[in-house]
C-alpha cells in the first residue's frame, strides 16, 4: 500500500513541475508518505481492530475504558491530553469517535463530527493528513477503526485510497505554491495618509532571503482577475501572468499604488 501511495504522488508531481522541484520533492516524499502510514503498512505487525461501538466506550466519561479518538481510521490513546479531550475539555467532542471531517471544517456540531471526508479539496486533505501526523507524533497509536477507512481485516478501503490520491494532488499544489513563492516573492507594502500606498522590493521581501531585489509586478492567478504584488527578476518579466503597475517605471524597485 505504501508503494501504491508513493507511486500516485510521483505521478502527480511529474505534471507541471520543473526538474528542480521534482528532484527536491521526490527526495523527501518517501519519508513524508511514511509519516502518514500506520506502522503495520511499513512493517508486518499485529494490529488491533476496533469497531465504532467499541471505540465509543473510550470517551473518557466516568466508567469508560479510557480516552481514545480516531482520525482517518487510525485510533490514538489521548489519555495524556485528558484536560483537552476528557469531559469538560475543549476538544471532548472528538473522544470516542472518528470525526475526521471536523478537523478541517471546524464544524463541531453533531452533523459535522463525522468521518465522511467526501468533497474535501486537495489543500484541505493536506491539512487533515497534517493533523494525523501530529497525533502520530504526540500520542500512542492503539489500532485501526473498522468502517469507512479500514476493512474488517484492517486493510485500507477505497475511501482511504481516494483520500490519498487527493492528498497527492494537494502536495503537488503545495510544492508548486512554494516554488512560486521562491520565484516570485511577495512585495513589501505600506500606506500613509500624506502620500498613499507604496509597494517595493528588497532582498528580503516576502520573507525570502535572496541575492536580488526584483521589481514590483501584479501576479494574476490563472483564470482569475485577482492579483498580488510580487517581486520579479528582469529575466522573468515576460511571464503572461504579470502586469506592470500603472505609472511606475518598468525597472523601478518601488511603485506608488492607489490602494
Amino acid at each position: 500500500m505504501l508503494k501504491y501511495f508513493v507511486a500516485v504522488i510521483f505521478v502527480a508531481i511529474a505534471i507541471l513541475m520543473t526538474p528542480q522541484t521534482r528532484k527536491l520533492l521526490e527526495t523527501n516524499i518517501l519519508d513524508r508518505a511514511k509519516s502518514f502510514m500506520p506502522a503495520a503498512w511499513t512493517a508486518q505487525a499485529s494490529v488491533r481492530l476496533l469497531n465504532e461501538d467499541e471505540l465509543s466506550l473510550y470517551n473518557g466519561e466516568p466508567g469508560s475504558r479510557g480516552l481514545y479518538l480516531s482520525i482517518l481510521g487510525q485510533v490514538f490513546d489521548v489519555g495524556k491530553g485528558r484536560k483537552h479531550y476528557g469531559p469538560g475539555g475543549a476538544y471532548h467532542f472528538f473522544a470516542g469517535r472518528d470525526a475526521s471531517r471536523a478537523f478541517v471544517t471546524g464544524d463541531f456540531t453533531e452533523a459535522g463530527l463525522v468521518d465522511d471526508i467526501t468533497g474535501l479539496s486537495p489543500t484541505e486533505m493536506v491539512v487533515l493528513f497534517d493533523w494525523l501526523s501530529l497525533y502520530k507524533k504526540d500520542y500512542v497509536p492503539v489500532g485501526r477503526l473498522v468502517g469507512r477507512f479500514y476493512s474488517e481485516v484492517g486493510e485500507p478501503t477505497a475511501a482511504l485510497q481516494q483520500a490519498q490520491v487527493t492528498l497527492a494532488q494537494g502536495l503537488k499544489l503545495k510544492a508548486q505554491a512554494e516554488e512560486e513563492s521562491q520565484r516570485f516573492p511577495s512585495c513589501n507594502s505600506d500606506w500613509r495618509a500624506d502620500r498613499g500606498g507604496r509597494v517595493w522590493c528588497s532582498t528580503q521581501s516576502g520573507g525570502v532571503l535572496r541575492g536580488w531585489a526584483g521589481v514590483p509586478r501584479k501576479l494574476f492567478k490563472p483564470g482569475s482577475s485577482s492579483s498580488r504584488c510580487v517581486c520579479v527578476q528582469v529575466r522573468d518579466l515576460a511571464s503572461p501572468r504579470l502586469q506592470e503597475y500603472e505609472g511606475c517605471p518598468p525597472v523601478s524597485e518601488s511603485c506608488a499604488v492607489n490602494s
